[in-house]
């Protein structure tokens, strides 16, 4: 956020920050994929925006701006006469009432919120939805209910969500990278890179704070062969975490013949190419904001891909 004291005029203007384990600097988004189709970050939401006085200044000059700007005549020039009645003539919109001089003998006591762009969402239309003139919110109160999209901690959360950046999903072999048709290989991951991992999201300005963190814990290993001619172990493919937070178990000399709790067998070579196994771990998310606010989050994955040969020959790997 940057804010403080501008020329004897509140001024601030809500930033998000970021911590934990973020992309870097907290921009751009982190490697957490969702599982569930149907659930995006927002792509856009309404935040506390700037003080009555910092308003007023602001706001009669892009009122200005636009009056002098080439072609604002007739329906155009009506609906910029209109905004700046709203602000300064108490003139109301059909939800939204209208105020005395943009409210500066409120100063200090409120703030107007206005839209505020998702920088990471692609779609025009999302970033864009929150369109709404700016309005104003007295401290410690909420949002009018109209604002649907108003700054929750819940949407801080998402953000947090989007941001997120967790251990890519390294995963150790035995045979690591050429094995044989029939031989075992052992699949497992270290519980040093898979514990919890946490990243936050908060907004504070004057007279308004929220916050939020996102927790994501692995939970399992999930391995396709590459080949419909293979058999993973467990027979799911799907590895849970145990209780010490690994997954698997390493190889050890003398475990050749025997099944391994995680991992997969070939079945056919795969002659002068490779066969592309996939390894996918499973975070499960939940979150908990300002007010005692919670709840989860869909699952999300981080993905790695090993392009494994598979050789003829038969030997036992002791």
């Amino acid at each position: 956020m940057d804010g403080g004291i501008k020329e004897n005029n509140l001024y601030a203007v809500a930033r998000i920050e970021y911590s934990g384990s973020v992309a870097t600097n907290g921009e751009g988004t982190g490697n957490l994929n969702a599982t569930s189709p149907d659930w995006d970050p927002p792509g856009c939401w309404y935040a506390p925006y700037l003080g009555a006085k910092a308003f007023k200044k602001e706001m009669s000059q892009e009122i200005e701006d636009l009056r002098n700007t080439p072609g604002m005549a007739g329906h155009a020039g009506a609906a910029i006469a209109e905004m700046e009645r709203h602000y300064t003539d108490e003139y109301a919109f059909s939800d939204t009432p209208g105020y005395d001089d943009y409210n500066v003998d409120k100063d200090g006591e409120g703030m107007f919120w206005a839209g505020v762009e998702n920088p990471n969402e692609p779609d025009l239309l999302k970033r864009h939805a929150c369109s709404a003139p700016p309005f104003w919110v007295e401290n410690g109160e909420a949002p009018p209910p109209q604002y649907e999209q108003a700054i929750t901690p819940e949407i801080l959360a998402a953000l947090a969500y989007q941001q997120m950046t967790l251990p890519e999903t390294d995963i150790n072999l035995a045979p690591e990278t050429t094995t044989k048709v029939n031989l075992p290989t052992w699949i497992w991951l270290d519980n040093t890179v898979f514990t919890p991992v946490q990243a936050t999201a908060s907004l504070n300005t004057p007279g308004f704070t929220l916050q939020a963190t996102t927790t994501a814990t692995p939970v399992s290993l999930t391995v396709e062969p590459g080949t419909p001619h293979a058999q993973t172990h467990p027979t799911s493919g799907t590895c849970p975490i145990q209780p010490d937070g690994t997954i698997g178990r390493p190889y050890t000399q003398g475990n050749a013949e025997q099944t391994p709790p995680c991992g997969l067998t070939y079945h056919h070579s795969s002659g002068t190419d490779t066969y592309p196994l996939q390894a996918t771990v499973t975070w499960q998310i939940n979150w908990t904001g300002t007010g005692n606010a919670g709840g989860d989050l869909p699952n999300g994955t981080i993905e790695e891909t090993k392009n494994i040969t598979v050789q003829e020959i038969q030997s036992l790997n002791r």
